[in-house]
This record gives C-alpha cells, sequence and structure tokens, in this order.
C-alpha cells in the first residue's frame, strides 16, 4: 500500500491544487484531488490483469473547476432534488436557488466540488487513504450553521474504495452527501454502457413528479422496467413506454433499498462481459439513485480526448431520499447542532 502527493495546477487565486494517488499490492489504484475532494480515477485490473480506469473525468485540474456533469463529485450539504428550491427547519423557510426547474438541484451554484479542501494522506491498517477537510459558514448555499465537513476515500487491500461522510455543525441543518461519480466498467473511453448487467437490491422507488422530484408515492419495482431484483442489462427496459422513463428520459430515480436503516449492507452490482468487472456497491443509506447519464451533452471531452455520450456511463449516488426536506414521510435528512453525521458507502471491484 502505498501513496504519492503531486502538483496537480493552480485556483484562480493561484492556490496550489494537490492529485493524491493510492494505490495497493494488487495494481490497482485511484486518485483525488483536493480541489472539489474529488474522485478523479480508478484503475482495477480486469480479467486479463489489465489496468482499466472505470470512472468518467478530466484530464487536468482547470477542467475540473467546471465540471459541468459533476465528474467524481461529492455533493453536499444536501444532495439530488429539493422541490420549490425551499424548506422548513424550526419554523424557519430557508429559500435555496432554483437552479433546476422550479427545484434545487445538488446545493447548486455554490458546488463544493469547485472549493480548495485540506488533504491529507496517510497508510493505515485498513489501507491507504486520503481525507479532504472543507469548512462551511453559516449560510453557504442557503443552509444554516457553520459545519466542519470531512470526506475520507480509503483504498483498501481487496480492491475496495471506501468512502466516509463526516459532518458537524453548531446549529440544526441539513446533512445528506453523496459521490457522483460515472462509472463504465468497460473504461472510461469504453462507449455505450448499457448492456452492462445491474442488480439493485430494492422492491420499491420513489415516484416522482415532471421535474423528478418524488410525490411521496413508493411504487413496487415487480412487473415494470424499474425492476433491477435480478441481474439485468441496462438496456433491456430503459427505452419501455412507461412514465416514469419518459419523464427522466431513462433510468434517473431514487430506490428504496431494502436493508435496515444505518445497515452497511450490499445494496447494487454491475458487471461487464468485456472487461470481465464486477462493482458492488454497499451504503448504510436508505436510498441510490440509478441515474444513466441521459443528460449528459454532446462534445464533453474527457481524459485522453474520449468523447463522452449519452448513456455512456452510470451513476450510483447513495444518499437519503431526494426532497427529503420536505417528505416528512421520508428518513429525516436534518442533523441536529453538534451532532455527528456518519456515513459510509463502498464500492468494491474483482472479477465476474
Amino acid at each position: 500500500m502505498a501513496y504519492k502527493k503531486e502538483h496537480w495546477g493552480n485556483m484562480p487565486d493561484g492556490k496550489e491544487i494537490c492529485l493524491y494517488t493510492l494505490s495497493n499490492e494488487n495494481g490497482a489504484s485511484a486518485s483525488f484531488t483536493d480541489l472539489g475532494a474529488v474522485w478523479v480515477t480508478m484503475n482495477v485490473p480486469d480479467r486479463d490483469g489489465k489496468g482499466t480506469d472505470v470512472v468518467l473525468g478530466f484530464d487536468s485540474a482547470e477542467e475540473y473547476l467546471i465540471n459541468p456533469p459533476h465528474f467524481g463529485a461529492p455533493i453536499g450539504r444536501n444532495s439530488n432534488r429539493i422541490g420549490g428550491a425551499a424548506f422548513s427547519l424550526n419554523g424557519k423557510e430557508y429559500k435555496l436557488e432554483a437552479n433546476n426547474g422550479s427545484s434545487n438541484l445538488h446545493s447548486a451554484p455554490d458546488l463544493y466540488h469547485r472549493r480548495l479542501w485540506e488533504g491529507q494522506a496517510e497508510e493505515t491498517d485498513l489501507g491507504v487513504r486520503v481525507s479532504f477537510s472543507l469548512a462551511s459558514p453559516d449560510k453557504d448555499q442557503g443552509y444554516p450553521g457553520n459545519a466542519d465537513i470531512t470526506i475520507t476515500y480509503t483504498l483498501t487491500p481487496d480492491d475496495s474504495l471506501v468512502i466516509s461522510y463526516h459532518m458537524v455543525c453548531d446549529a440544526d441543518t441539513v446533512a445528506n452527501f453523496t459521490n457522483h461519480s460515472y462509472f463504465n466498467l468497460d473504461g472510461q473511453d469504453g462507449g455505450w454502457a448499457m448492456k452492462q448487467r445491474v442488480w439493485i437490491d430494492a422492491d420499491t422507488f420513489t415516484r416522482t413528479d415532471e421535474g423528478l422530484v418524488p410525490t411521496g408515492e413508493f411504487v413496487p419495482v415487480k412487473g415494470t422496467p424499474m425492476d433491477f431484483t435480478v441481474m439485468k442489462t441496462i438496456e433491456r427496459d430503459i427505452d419501455q413506454d412507461y412514465e416514469d422513463l419518459s419523464i427522466g428520459a431513462g433510468y434517473d430515480h431514487n430506490w428504496v433499498l431494502n436493508h435496515e436503516p444505518g445497515e452497511l449492507a450490499l445494496s447494487a452490482a454491475a458487471e461487464s462481459d468485456k472487461t470481465g468487472i464486477r462493482m458492488e456497491v454497499y451504503t448504510d443509506l436508505p436510498g441510490i439513485q440509478f441515474y444513466t447519464a441521459n443528460a449528459m451533452k454532446p462534445g464533453i471531452v474527457g481524459k485522453g480526448k474520449t468523447l463522452y455520450e449519452k448513456r455512456g456511463s452510470y451513476c450510483f449516488e447513495t444518499q437519503n431520499f431526494p426532497d427529503a426536506v420536505n417528505k416528512p414521510e421520508f428518513p429525516c435528512p436534518f442533523l441536529k447542532a453538534g451532532e455527528e453525521y456518519q456515513t459510509t458507502t463502498i464500492y468494491k471491484f474483482s472479477k465476474v
């Protein structure tokens, strides 16, 4: 197990941007930058032992300063959508910016992944890791309280990438983080990803309105194109005549995971026949947004001058449910002053 830190560019104000690369004895490696605490690469051996980078992204720090698709980005204080771009907490209404129709999406526009975080890498008994810390002031993004945030990435000897999120705030606030990495197990330059197979441990999903904000209705997946309880290719049902798929132009929905609240459990998996790579997703969070890059805009040039395409990747965004701030029937997304927000998601790589 080893790590290295290298210069990777400069912020507009001249501050240095660094790239941290973690590696293990199996030949797996992962890199991250203190610009946004972003996950930049994930190189894992395919069935022939060839290293394959399975996360989409860019070659330079300057491109991550823009990064409209949120490649590799941690999203907070609240991931996904807040309907009406507003919520009430302790009798006070908080207004956010409506950047996605009438909703707020991913706490934009003051995104955490365009800020410089403080990084620290070290070797531990569990693997080699890098931690990124950020102080988020009161009213940042529109949320109450001064928050101290730490995101830790650990590469383990068994080719797992463990993401731990921690936050403490001096006022009651919202805490709902995720990571927005786009995966293609054929490789980040592998093109169309919809022939890859996916399984999700969820018997229901949260139905949405036309703006992809949950209505509060839990819909059984059985007998619908939303059923991933048996592994299937993504392309099999993605273009079915089904209202929720039409609204999202493909999969862009929150699945209600079957595990007990707070239990770190296997929740999703994906496989590639081309490379023989399998990825398992473990989380202690109640939901997962499976998104098939339906809105990927043409002309985005990624690593190695790869032209990224619509449905050329997919995201497994572990999370609390979208718009939970306005849905008391959903798991509570609020963090009380002085209490700790702590959650873990694991992406484990192996062979089919």
